[in-house]
């Protein structure tokens, strides 16, 4: 009786951190993808503004180290500021190959 009692509270105590665990990750999830539409939005209209192309894989690129550096910094600024300069360069590279 009390080995099935035992086995019962591990089993309740291991789903709980289960589903804590999935929580986080769902959260890590929704607030990548939130970031990551507001960032590909305001690329496209820089993109026009400026009068180029717009490029999928150029805003994924361009999102893709915002998210990074924004984790890392925690500033919005710095993270744009970098990460515009970045694909700056790697557009600038590319068009003189």
């Amino acid at each position: 009786m009390k080995s099935s009692k035992y086995k019962v509270l591990i089993f309740v105590n291991l789903m709980i951190l289960i589903n804590s665990l999935n929580s986080y990750y769902l959260a890590q999830t929704k607030q990548n993808s939130i970031i990551k539409l507001f960032c590909l939005q305001g690329v496209k209209e820089e993109m026009l503004k400026s009068e180029m192309e717009y490029s999928k894989e150029i805003a994924n690129e361009t999102c893709d180290c915002y998210y990074e550096e924004f984790m890392q910094t925690a500033s919005h600024q710095d993270a744009k500021t970098k990460c515009k300069l970045e694909t700056q360069e790697n557009f600038n590279h590319n068009r003189k190959i």
